[in-house]
């Protein structure tokens, strides 16, 4: 069966700009199973951004709920808000944010050593981890000697490491080419899987909510629709034309 892993309600952000009011989530309320990869799909200024960044913990909802893993992510002090992050969430951004001076293999266990967990095992999964990205030959090597496809999988495999119940990837793909985009968004959606974690994309790539379980689309703020049909799913991404989506089961 299932678990809700991140459920929201409602959630609402107003931003202030002198004499302006901007509302750019306007009381979105969805829910995220655990081995589920979503994609968060929406034009410029759709409010994706920032509910992504409020379901990060990173920006607090000017209303309504979120809820990950059974806790109130708004009604938390700053300190526990930043351990959750830390232990529950996994981040995978577009520029990598890798940490220059440290290995590929040495990134990824940074994340186990911030939460007191690493050790033999934890440096052996790490290991097995990389592997599974294709990187085994490449464990020693700094970011600056990667590739930008090699990198991503490095930040992937630390977003992953310290099992997280909750992984966020935003814009993935930004920086690379198709082969590469289409590589790296099917390795993460199958470790979401296989890891039952739960996973949410931004992207504006529709090619790639190909790999997704559902897509969530945004549009002035609003969650505009929930495409959980896979017919329809392949027809965003332009997998399936739609004088064949008509006839599709």
């Amino acid at each position: 069966m299932r678990e809700v892993v991140l459920s929201t309600r409602d959630v609402t952000k107003i931003y202030e700009l002198e004499d302006q009011v901007i509302t750019a989530v306007d009381c979105v309320s969805l829910e995220l199973y655990s081995g589920e990869f979503v994609a968060l799909v929406g034009p410029s200024g759709s409010g994706k951004t920032s509910m992504l960044a409020m379901i990060a913990g990173l920006l607090t909802p000017t209303g309504g709920d979120i809820c990950l893993d059974g806790q109130e992510l708004g009604q938390m002090r700053e300190s526990k808000r930043s351990r959750v992050r830390r232990e529950k969430i996994g981040f995978t951004f577009q520029a990598h944010n890798l940490v220059n001076y440290l290995t590929a293999l040495e990134n990824v266990e940074l994340m186990l050593r911030l939460n007191s967990r690493y050790d033999k095992v934890g440096r052996e999964r790490s290991i097995e981890l990389l592997a599974r990205l294709g990187l085994e030959d490449r464990l020693d090597n700094l970011p600056a000697q990667l590739s930008g496809g090699q990198r991503q999988r490095v930040a992937i495999a630390r977003s992953l490491i310290h099992e997280p119940q909750l992984v966020l990837a935003d814009e993935p793909t930004a920086n690379l080419d198709t082969t590469l985009a289409h590589q790296v968004v099917e390795t993460f959606a199958e470790l979401v899987h296989e890891q039952n974690r739960a996973g949410i994309m931004v992207t504006h790539d529709l090619r790639m909510v190909r790999y997704c379980d559902r897509v969530f689309e945004m549009e002035d703020g609003h969650l505009k629709n929930i495409v959980s049909d896979q017919a329809q799913i392949e027809q965003m991404a332009g997998i399936l034309p739609a004088a064949q989506m008509a006839s599709a089961p």
